[in-house]
């Protein structure tokens, strides 16, 4: 079943799962990237495919990327 996502949705899971706060205010898509303000008070952009599925729910300086294999 495929789950249409809502920014209202996106905002509630974004509290629910992390410290980090939903800038955006409209939701156009899973390609779309997304206005985050981490706990550290930094503002980053990431889908919200990534956020959820891949645990990047922090900017890159608490949660530097992974280096490629």
């Amino acid at each position: 079943m495929n789950k249409r996502w809502t920014i209202s949705k996106i905002k509630e899971f974004v509290e629910k799962n992390s410290d980090t706060k939903l800038l955006t205010t409209e939701y156009h898509g899973f390609s779309q990237k997304l206005l985050f303000k981490c706990s550290c008070g930094n503002n980053f952009e990431k889908t919200f495919t990534k956020f959820k599925n891949n645990n990047q729910r922090k900017c890159e300086v608490c949660q530097p990327p992974k280096l490629s294999r």
